[in-house]
């Protein structure tokens, strides 16, 4: 059984992406907003498109994963390894929810090397937010430097967080994922690299916009891995690791254009430094309005153009650690409903969060074991402890 890349379009900032897997063709839509579009480079915008056809590939790739891939389009050598990361390295919370060894997953082949970049001209950053505490931080960051900028939203919702509209009208990009075809292919599911899917449109729409950098709010993450299939670590948050940004850097710059780069400026911040400087500099601001909580803002359905917490899951239990050092009880309270340290609905998720027991860490974008751990030992007076002895 192979899984079939078909096709890519892009007409009126509209791009269309086909798959196959077995008899099923799935068509993702991507919108990209054209209201600030410049004379751009068509063959830069192409080698762009291509890269997207690729990382959204494994939204569909999931549901009859294996190791066969029919590629019609010629890749080199460098290229496949690249592809062969971000489909097993990035894949791998996938493969261990549904028992499946790197063997099993996907594996392209290219012949030599021949990059071909074009260089363009462009100047700004695109500025990548989604309400959470790491982007929020990074747009103010980004503001006081003084350079030229515009913020960018992904979404596949009818709304956005109005809190984005704090750092002028976003510029919007909205995913249609063929929900239809999934549901009628059944087959497998799980996570994906969603950080590389995302790098890939918004660099998309930077080359529209004339753009010179596409900024996330990324700082060091994914390094302690979840468990191990064989040599291959799991990990949730490989898309955000070091490696990864790395490779997408590299395959830009070598396959798609040298004057574009995607960085972060929370690169050298650990998760407990970037809640530290949220507390900082936009708690103030911010407290009451931003939210790190994907269960409660990003289902399908979800209105969340104001960011709720749920209260109940990792995310939020990471984060009511990581800003116990900074941020005093009540003001926490206010913003989660109420004490989660002493909620027994969390005893388990703070366990994993904290490496006690044995109970595995989240599959969740959360801190490292050693930085929680910190987290807790340090929390400012006032807040209760949890039921378990955090050594």
């Amino acid at each position: 059984m192979n899984f079939k890349f078909l096709d890519y379009n892009f007409e009126n900032g509209l791009a269309t992406f086909r798959y196959q897997s077995e008899e099923v063709v799935f068509t993702e839509k991507v919108q990209f907003s054209t209201a600030n579009a410049v004379n751009y480079n068509q063959d830069v915008l192409d080698k762009a498109l291509f890269l997207a056809f690729i990382v959204i590939g494994t939204s569909y790739y999931k549901v009859h994963a294996g190791k066969n891939v029919e590629l019609s389009y010629k890749i080199d050598a460098r290229q496949a390894e690249i592809f062969n990361k971000i489909y097993q390295e990035g894949m791998s919370q996938f493969a261990f929810e549904n028992n499946l060894a790197r063997d099993n997953l996907a594996s392209f082949k290219g012949e030599g090397i021949s990059k071909s970049a074009l260089e363009i001209t462009g100047d700004g950053s695109l500025v990548m937010v989604s309400g959470g505490k790491d982007s929020l931080l990074m747009v103010e960051m980004t503001r006081d430097s003084g350079v030229k900028y515009k913020v960018g939203y992904i979404t596949s919702q009818e709304n956005y967080p109005e809190i984005i509209n704090e750092f002028g009208k976003p510029i919007i990009i909205r995913r249609t994922v063929d929900k239809e075809n999934l549901k009628l292919a059944g087959g497998f599911n799980g996570h994906v690299p969603v950080t590389i899917i995302n790098q890939a449109l918004a660099l998309i729409q930077a080359i529209l916009i004339g753009f010179s950098k596409v900024e996330f709010g990324i700082g060091k993450e994914g390094l302690e891995p979840h468990a191990w299939i064989g040599d291959l670590p799991v990990n949730h948050q490989w898309a955000k690791t070091a490696e990864a940004q790395s490779l997408m850097n590299e395959y830009i710059n070598d396959y798609i254009t040298p004057d574009i780069k995607i960085d972060s400026l929370l690169k050298d911040y650990n998760e407990l430094e970037i809640a530290k400087l949220f507390a900082e500099k936009c708690w103030e601001k911010y407290g009451d309005k931003f939210s790190s909580c994907n269960v409660a803002n990003y289902r399908q359905g979800t209105d969340n153009a104001k960011l709720k917490w749920c209260g109940k899951c990792a995310k939020c239990a990471n984060s009511y650690l990581l800003f116990a050092p900074f941020v005093p009880k009540s003001e926490q309270v206010k913003i989660f409903g109420h004490d989660l340290f002493s909620d027994p609905e969390l005893t388990e998720t703070f366990k994993g969060l904290l490496g006690v027991d044995g109970v595995m860490k989240p599959f969740e974008c959360v801190a490292s074991i050693d930085e929680l751990r910190f987290a807790y030992k340090n929390r400012l007076p006032g807040y209760d402890e949890l039921p378990f002895k955090v050594v």
